[in-house]
């Protein structure tokens, strides 16, 4: 049976104002099924049938899906209808599991690890697909396992929701946030655009293996010649950063660079009162122990900013004496050379010897060194600009969500 209860969102639109939002059931207003059975080996790239795994729901899809992007030669299987709401049914974490999307094509296969949400006439998926995602808390209630977490087509019918009858109303908060994901999605494929032309300077301003001279070189430098193989240790000082474990305060004055600070791009922060292993501005640290296949060992970070940064252990400070630092943070980034050392069997430790020995190539004009840093360092900074934009909007969004849905008192 519904809660009798009046729920008000903070964000109205007017014309609504006098509508009442209702705790009911899922079991009220959706068939709720289990997609079928098939393996990621099923899919094929050139396969008849569009598919989706319940993996993808991690990694592509957000609250609305509107491209598949994977087939499967598998002809029989549970298959989409137009509006149909997909949810992960296991996953190592409650979160994993609590997130939903609409999906806008009919036809197409759906694994068994995902849950089907089949709303009844009057109720508009992707409204619905908010308003899961917005209820987290609610169908994290009803997960279930211990190192795997469930939660079963029974379950879900009855998380309690806040719902409005009105289709007009639900259309126009789908439409609301569904313009402000398609603003987020183009703001992406703007930072991935950037990204991608990042990555095509990185490639023609250095020299390729093999290579001796760049691909593209600015007018000026084009009669230079070769440029030159050196190490590291000719051009710049080394030193192990110091442990900070025991004199971590979260209210501390100095960010301690760690592999987690440097793999997570700053996301993941602690700090500490006492810089044991100070940075400087123009230093580059540089991971130097990570697990087997690892994305943290050699990623570097870039000191921009004097008296801020404290140096952990398993991480190196290199400070550039002969060559432009900011040029030999792009030529240390993730390099190959210090990739090499990963056997994929064991942790990799990379040692001081190794990092000294490092071979590169470099021109011989500093001015050289600097223009080359100087323009990737130009599009660093359009991608840290895009990437605050994103965030605006997603928090933008985040407060819509709270607005737009009514609150569920515990």
């Amino acid at each position: 049976m519904s809660k009798e209860m009046k729920l008000l969102p903070e964000l109205r639109f007017p014309e609504f104002e006098n509508k009442e939002w209702k705790i009911s059931p899922i079991e009220n207003f959706c068939d709720v099924y289990r997609g079928s059975a098939f393996s990621k080996s099923d899919m094929k790239e050139d396969g008849t049938e569009q598919c989706i795994h319940y993996g993808e729901l991690f990694t592509k899809y957000n609250d609305v899906i509107t491209n598949v992007f994977s087939r499967t030669d598998k002809q029989d299987g549970f298959r989409s209808e137009v509006g149909d709401v997909l949810m992960p049914s296991s996953d190592v974490t409650p979160d994993g599991l609590a997130r939903a999307s609409a999906i806008t094509e009919a036809n197409v296969i759906l694994g068994g690890d995902m849950n089907i949400l089949r709303p009844f006439e009057g109720v508009n998926s992707i409204f619905l697909s908010y308003l899961l995602n917005r209820s987290k808390r609610e169908i994290i209630k009803l997960v279930s396992g211990t190192t795997v977490k469930h939660i079963y087509p029974s379950q879900i019918i009855t998380c309690e929701l806040p719902v409005i009858a009105n289709e007009t109303e639900q259309q126009k908060i789908a439409s609301c946030l569904s313009s402000l994901d398609e603003l987020i999605a183009a703001h992406n494929d703007k930072l991935d655009a950037l990204k991608d032309h990042k990555k095509g300077l990185l490639q023609n301003l250095f020299p390729q293996e093999g290579e001796t001279v760049p691909k593209v070189r600015f007018p000026e430098f084009e009669d230079d010649g070769e440029w030159v193989e050196t190490t590291l240790e000719q051009v710049a000082d080394y030193q192990n950063g110091k442990a900070h474990e025991k004199d971590i305060d979260e209210n501390g004055d100095y960010i301690v660079v760690n592999s987690k600070f440097i793999s997570t791009e700053g996301e993941t922060v602690k700090y500490s009162d006492t810089a044991f292993c100070p940075a400087n501005l123009g230093d580059i640290l540089m991971v130097l122990s990570d697990v087997p296949n690892g994305k943290a060992i050699a990623k570097c970070f870039y000191v921009d900013e004097e008296n801020r940064y404290s140096v952990n252990q398993r991480i190196c400070r290199i400070t550039a004496t002969d060559c432009d630092s900011r040029f030999l943070f792009y030529i240390m980034d993730r390099n190959a050379y210090f990739l090499s050392f990963d056997d994929g069997v064991k942790q990799t430790n990379l040692r001081k010897s190794d990092v000294l020995e490092f071979p590169f190539l470099i021109p011989t004009d500093p001015v050289e060194q600097t223009k080359i840093a100087s323009c990737i360092s130009a599009v660093d900074e359009l991608i840290k600009g895009q990437n605050e934009k994103i965030e605006e909007l997603n928090q933008h969004k985040r407060g819509l969500m709270q607005g737009l849905f009514p609150k569920i008192e515990s």
